[in-house]
């Protein structure tokens, strides 16, 4: 059996997706649905059972689970702008030690997502080194909830034990539940429809122009590949970046998402809001050294063909979903 975590979640989802394309089904989604809309991004996907987050850690603490294979850990809040740091600390840092614990316990492969929000402002680079893990120094309260959990691995001398994946910028299909954290790409589909234009923040540092602040943008599919390969077929263990290591601007973006819509770019630029002055990356371009010195097979989709399949498969279709039925 193969465990996934936040497994209604957009790269939790992607990740059985990936899993059933390998012909695995024998998955037990962990999550809490509630009331959200997550459920719908497990219509289409195949798994053996569901259980709730909170019965699921009750269940491995008291080691109740049995014949597990691997385990890919998604379930986390995932809100740069969320305040409660308790929660932060209990969902995020405390709950992933548990299920790390429990994969150790019972021999089982443990992938799990920390975050380039780590990086804080990309003073010091984006390394995922040992080295630079140490003296990172995250903007807000999620980042540092998942670096806590890096510096964990490192002092307890457990990296070889674990994959700790840095995803950048996310996009493509299963974000519709996420409101205001969906990425740019599936905003600015509906903005367009909308309105017939993108908004996107002005710049205030003279080095960039507005719009041209620059991200690592990475489509899903390219995530749930690295997890699968990283559960399935490799071994090796630390703190992995995925990114594409090719860091684009906003209105690189925007044309991508206009050209998938077939419209002539039309962008309006508005003020930097007040409460992410201080706390947002201009810049994160992930460092994918490790792409080469452990040979991964696949290449990574460019931000026009990510943004093409997304908008046409999906976005502009009646099933957004990804499906493997």
């Amino acid at each position: 059996m193969y465990i996934v975590t936040g497994g209604a979640g957009m790269i939790g989802s992607a990740s059985v997706w990936a899993l059933n394309r390998q012909g695995i089904e024998d998955i037990l989604v962990v999550d809490n649905l509630a009331s959200t809309e997550k459920w719908k991004n497990l219509v289409c996907l195949k798994y053996a059972d569901y259980m709730h987050r909170d019965e699921f850690l009750h269940k491995i603490k008291a080691d109740a689970l049995q014949d597990v294979q691997g385990i890919v850990h998604m379930g986390a809040c995932s809100a740069t702008t969320e305040k409660n740091a308790d929660y932060l600390m209990h969902n995020n840092f405390h709950y992933t030690q548990e299920v790390f614990l429990f994969a150790k316990r019972r021999g089982a492969r443990f992938v799990n997502a920390s975050s380039a929000a780590t990086y804080g402002g990309g003073e010091l680079g984006f390394s995922d080194s040992v080295e630079t893990t140490l003296k990172l120094r995250p903007l807000n309260m999620y980042g540092y909830s998942k670096h806590l959990f890096d510096l964990w691995c490192i002092k307890n001398n457990c990296l070889g034990d674990t994959v700790n994946l840095k995803f950048f910028n996310v996009y493509g299909p299963n974000e519709y539940h996420k409101g205001d954290m969906r990425s740019v790409a599936c905003k600015a589909f509906a903005a367009i429809n909308e309105r017939g234009f993108l908004q996107l923040f002005s710049s205030d540092r003279p080095q960039y122009p507005h719009g041209g602040q620059k991200r690592d943008f990475i489509y899903i599919k390219d995530c749930a590949k690295v997890i699968a390969w990283f559960l399935l077929e490799n071994r090796i263990g630390g703190i992995f970046n995925v990114g594409t290591g090719e860091a684009r601007t906003w209105n690189s973006l925007a044309n991508a998402v206009f050209a998938a819509m077939d419209r002539p770019t039309k962008v309006k630029y508005i003020p930097m809001p007040e409460h992410l002055r201080g706390k947002y990356q201009y810049f994160t371009q992930a460092d994918m050294a490790w792409l080469k010195t452990h040979n991964y097979p696949h290449a990574f989709t460019s931000l026009e063909d990510g943004v093409k399949d997304y908008v046409q498969n999906y976005l502009a279709t009646d099933n957004p979903y990804l499906s493997t039925l």
